[in-house]
């Protein structure tokens, strides 16, 4: 049994090299570590498929095929995914309205994730469909700032 134990610690010392002698050689070691960190949480239908698009050579398309795999997934679950940021938690009341407000604009049924961030000083951030719709307070700032500074606006005074 203890044979069967050399071998496997042997195994994972020459992968751990490996890996460790190739981030090192360009320069990411530690983002390699990182990447094996998570890369313990796929599943084998993942790494079967990274495999398999590593042996072909097709890695590049790694970004086409997380999105098209989203796109799949949303067409069969008509549901959509939307993250919310505001300062505060919603309450039950503003929930309720800013899910019907979404519902009505996407024109289907919502999955709200919430998320808190008072850096945004106020307002609401939506995130649906890769585009971002931010209305905080702290954007409608910067945009201000930026009017005001300009020489546009400058020439005008």
């Amino acid at each position: 049994m203890s044979t069967n134990k050399d071998d496997q610690d042997r195994k994972v010392e020459g992968y751990t090299r490996a890996l460790l002698e190739a981030g090192r050689a360009e320069g990411r070691a530690t983002a390699d570590l990182v990447q094996v960190q998570h890369a313990k949480k796929f599943s084998p239908e993942v790494l079967e498929t990274l495999g398999a698009m590593q042996a072909s050579e097709d890695v590049s398309l790694i970004n086409d095929v997380a999105a098209t795999f989203q796109e799949l997934l949303e067409e069969e679950d008509k549901t959509l995914t939307v993250t919310v940021t505001t300062t505060m938690p919603l309450d039950d009341e503003l929930r309720a309205k800013v899910t019907e407000k979404l519902e009505k604009n996407f024109n289907t049924q919502v999955y709200l994730i919430e998320r808190v961030n008072p850096k945004i000083l106020g307002g609401i951030v939506v995130e649906a469909r890769d585009h971002r719709y931010d209305a905080s307070v702290k954007t409608q700032l910067t945009h201000i700032k930026s009017r005001l500074s300009s020489d546009h606006v400058e020439s005008e005074l």
